[in-house]
């Protein structure tokens, strides 16, 4: 499971980066014209790697998966798999409400899968597991969850205002949550 989520993840990021389009000029008037663009793959890489980080620590702290773990791994690799389409949507609509919205949507429907994915695991190994120590409440991925809700609806109000939440979200994860690593290690 490990390895093909590391495939997927690697072919989402690939894809990402091939979509992009090559500036029209070879000044830096030309690279301006992408730095929209840009900013959202940047995002976007942030992302799914910390979706893919985080799901590397999860999979450490476990110890057995079964089939419910496996069908949550796929409806979160299913919503991550998503993102390239909306980062081209956004950049083709030159950042539009609703790919916008569509966007953070598709980033709380990956924190949801990821949630699931995390629950999953826990009731294949067990509430007194190392990883059901190590995640609790989980109060920091809620946050984010709540923070994409409201980003999804502000994007109606100013599509700058939801990618904005969209980056706050991202580096909120930027710095790895270590309880995972720390419960290991004990």
């Amino acid at each position: 499971m490990e390895a093909f989520t590391d495939g997927v993840m690697a072919v989402v990021i690939t894809i990402m980066v091939l979509d992009m389009k090559v500036p029209a000029g070879t000044d830096l008037h030309a690279l301006e014209a992408s730095a929209p663009v840009f900013l959202a793959y940047v995002v976007s890489y942030a992302n799914v790697g910390i979706f893919w980080n985080n799901h590397h620590h999860m999979l450490h702290a476990s110890e057995h998966v079964d089939g419910r773990v496996l069908w949550a791994n796929l409806f979160l690799l299913f919503w991550i798999s998503l993102v390239p389409f909306m980062v081209r949507w956004i950049d083709d609509s030159h950042i539009a409400a609703l790919p916008t919205a569509a966007y953070g949507a598709v980033l709380a429907m990956s924190s949801i899968g990821y949630l699931l994915l995390e629950w999953a695991l826990i009731a294949c190994n067990g509430p007194d597991s190392k990883l059901a120590a190590a995640v609790g409440k989980d109060r920091k991925t809620m946050a984010c969850l709540a923070l994409y809700f409201a980003a999804v609806g502000l994007a109606f109000v100013s599509p700058w205002i939801a990618i904005a939440i969209y980056v706050c979200v991202a580096l909120m994860w930027l710095i790895p949550d270590r309880r995972i690593e720390t419960r290991l290690k004990a």
